[in-house]
């Protein structure tokens, strides 16, 4: 049996998506019906469940409100959360598929960041992200930890829909070109999640995103190509945002590749997504 958390989430919704084409029975919850800060409800819940793989997608997500509004939340549902998930995956031995993020890194690499390279979160996100890791790392015995970045896709707010609904109303569009890294779309994020235990996979560390790397500017222009809106590159110090954002933070993939998986490029994964929602 496959348990997904957070469930009605941009991830969590694609990975129901891909199972359901696949034909393969879930049980999917989101935060009404499995609060993953709440350790007895998690223990109980999973406990009679005894899925055989967890995957968890719950996750707090808003990275500028966690350094301040948000700050408890994150680390509810990031740290406390994640330490629940683990532990009652580890009781029943089931494997866990943990999702972290690129702002586990500080950017200030200029190669593509490895899954034994240093971490060194600068913001409130990145830390309690990391701090998962470390959760998952020292509880399971059968774990996949998949850092992604720049994720996009058919459910849920996201920098692809964002754009668009601004072209709507603006002629001319500012968008930060001083920040590099790999858009990744949530079908291929999901497909390799079901991919690492369909196959199994070494457990650990992984990186996955979509091939090739880009600017934010370069990545809203690709987006804008066929409207008429102008897109204008500044530079991050021109649009300043409450959490700091790693300027290069461009995941290196050979590790995800040699499991035999493809990757499309990720102006093939937004061609392909854009034809999805026409």
């Amino acid at each position: 049996m496959i348990l997904i958390t957070g469930a009605n989430g941009q991830l969590g919704t694609e990975l129901k998506k891909v199972l359901d084409e696949k034909d393969l029975t879930y049980v999917a919850t989101g935060s009404k019906e499995l609060d993953v800060a709440d350790k007895s409800a998690v223990h109980q819940f999973v406990s009679a469940l005894k899925p055989s793989v967890i995957y968890h997608c719950a996750a707090y997500t808003a990275v500028d409100a966690a350094e301040e509004e948000g700050k408890e939340f994150n680390q509810l549902v990031n740290i406390i959360g994640t330490r629940n998930i683990a532990e009652t995956a580890e009781e029943v031995g089931a494997e866990l598929v943990y999702i972290s993020t690129d702002y586990v890194f500080d950017g200030t690499n200029q190669d593509e960041y490895r899954v034994d390279s240093l971490p060194n979160p600068k913001n409130e996100y990145g830390r309690a992200k990391l701090e998962g890791e470390k959760i998952v790392q020292e509880i399971s015995t059968k774990a996949y930890i998949i850092r992604t970045s720049w994720v996009f896709g058919e459910f849920g707010k996201n920098f692809v829909f964002t754009m668009q609904h601004l072209a709507e109303t603006h002629s001319r569009l500012t968008v930060v070109s001083d920040q590099v890294g790999r858009p990744t779309w949530t079908r291929t994020l999901a497909e390799f999640m079901l991919h690492l235990t369909a196959t199994h996979q070494e457990y650990g560390l992984y990186h996955l995103s979509n091939e090739g790397e880009c600017s934010w500017y370069e990545f809203a222009t690709e987006i804008l190509k066929d409207t008429s809106v102008e897109v204008a590159p500044v530079t991050s110090e021109e649009y300043p945002q409450k959490a700091y954002r790693p300027k290069h933070s461009v995941l290196d993939l050979s590790k995800a590749k040699s499991t035999g998986f493809n990757i499309p490029t990720w102006q093939e994964a937004l061609e392909e997504f854009m034809n999805v929602m026409k």
